[in-house]
């Protein structure tokens, strides 16, 4: 494990600490948290696993705020709970199985990929709001959202950052346009890929404890603090900060892993 100094537990609880807040508003705190960790030092697949451990577990509660938009729910929905353990336990053993020198170099192009994802996430969002409900209400179309959730969960299961946007494609897939009962089910969907995610990588050992720690009390303390702080930015500005800090991670571990 990496070691521990002041310095490096202030860092990794100011990061863990913006990525609550900035989930609590638009969610992708992970382009915040996770780069801190491999910048501290953690190696990557140690601090995948450390920041997926900590970000789940400081982030249990925010389906609870759905709860209202769950009745009703047609019960179908629910079936995607299945391959998103199936998945998320299927990439997080790929995970374990990549080598360490390999997944230093996939991770500027998995941050790229989450924040072109987050980039997309209002268009596709304003999208999914004037679809039409019963268009692709039939069997045909709930084996390919069935097939298309398991596909994000080894996504997630593997790094985790920007799977919402593609939950909320699956979910449209399925013929939903009430984005509110679309954003409560895709927390369950996140919740049920990233614990079973945290629950291998706890018993196989890749998660650094003091780091973790650390990050699952910053993550509670940004989301229910530092919510206050971003929501008075305005969900845009917050946006905004989220994709500057995701290209400019990109930048900096690109030229760090690959020069």
């Amino acid at each position: 494990m990496q070691s521990l100094d002041i310095l490096s537990a202030v860092t990794a609880f100011a990061a863990a600490f913006t990525a609550g807040a900035i989930n609590s508003v638009a969610g992708g705190g992970t382009l915040a948290s996770f780069p801190a960790l491999v910048w501290l030092g953690v190696p990557s697949i140690t601090a995948n696993a450390t920041n997926t451990v900590a970000m789940w577990l400081g982030s249990l509660g925010s389906f609870w705020g759905y709860r209202r938009e769950m009745k009703g729910l047609n019960q179908r929905m629910l079936l995607l709970i299945i391959p998103s353990f199936a998945g998320g336990i299927l990439g997080a053993i790929l995970l374990k199985q990549t080598p360490p020198g390999t997944f230093d170099r996939l991770v500027p192009i998995l941050i790229l990929f989450a924040t072109l994802l987050f980039l997309a996430q209002d268009p596709m969002q304003r999208k999914l709001k004037s679809s039409d409900p019963n268009a692709h209400n039939t069997p045909l179309w709930l084996y390919c959202s069935i097939g298309f959730q398991f596909l994000v969960a080894v996504y997630g299961g593997y790094f985790g950052a920007g799977i919402g946007i593609l939950m909320l494609a699956a979910l449209s897939i399925m013929g939903l346009t009430d984005i509110h009962q679309m954003n409560g089910l895709k927390n369950i969907y996140a919740a049920s890929i990233n614990g079973i995610a945290a629950i291998y990588f706890i018993a196989t050992g890749l998660v650094d404890w003091p780091f973790a720690l650390i990050m699952i009390a910053g993550a509670i303390a940004g989301g229910y603090l530092g919510a206050g702080a971003a929501r008075r930015m305005g969900r845009t500005i917050v946006r905004r900060i989220v994709i500057a800090i995701g290209f400019s991670m990109t930048i900096a571990l690109a030229l760090k892993t690959w020069l």
